[in-house]
């Protein structure tokens, strides 16, 4: 009897040692497939920053073209004799036309009789501290009938890129304010 009872310790002692050697593959398994995962989510981190990267020298390229595009229209439409400061003319919060149209239903079309004008508008607080709004024409170009077709479509140009630029600075601002808080470090951006 005591061999059967030593034969049942050694079976069971068999049966324990397989089932901890089974345990410990089943822990390791999940460990090397986490493993796996990261290294695929570092993987698609680089790539993600790689396309990031591109695409933000891509912007920067475009908005540098964007910028050199709108002081040469700066100056060939002399908007630097009401605004004699390039930089100062991107602390305005808005930029319209007046006597040419911009919406879609309307784009570029002059509106007889009248002036065609480019209006910056701030706001700054009036006698009580309440902002208001404030137009300040920066170019006049005479009557809308005589306008030339040539100076009509740089004005419209040197607006929508000026457009173009503020809405640049508004994305670097988020971006900036993004990047002072914590962001769990599973997210992509």
């Amino acid at each position: 009897m005591s061999s059967s009872l030593d034969k049942l310790k050694a079976l069971t002692s068999r049966l324990e040692d397989k089932l901890e050697q089974k345990g410990k593959v089943k822990s390791v398994l999940p460990l090397e497939k986490e493993a796996q995962e990261s290294i695929e989510n570092k993987t698609v981190e680089k790539s993600v920053m790689k396309v990031l990267k591109q695409k933000t020298a891509s912007s920067d390229s475009i908005r540098n073209e964007n910028i050199a595009r709108v002081k040469e229209l700066y100056e060939k439409l002399k908007i630097f004799e009401k605004s004699p400061d390039f930089d100062t003319i991107f602390i305005y919060k808005a930029m319209n036309l007046s006597g040419i149209g911009l919406k879609d239903d309307d784009f570029a079309q002059v509106r007889e009789g009248k002036y065609i004008q480019i209006i910056a508008i701030t706001y700054e607080p009036d006698k009580n501290g309440k902002k208001k709004a404030k137009n300040i024409s920066l170019g006049y170009f005479g009557k809308a009938e005589t306008l030339d077709n040539t100076l009509k479509n740089e004005i419209i140009e040197f607006v929508l890129r000026w457009r173009y630029e503020k809405a640049f600075q508004n994305v670097e601002h988020y971006k900036d304010l993004i990047d002072k808080i914590e962001t769990p470090s599973h997210t992509l951006f």
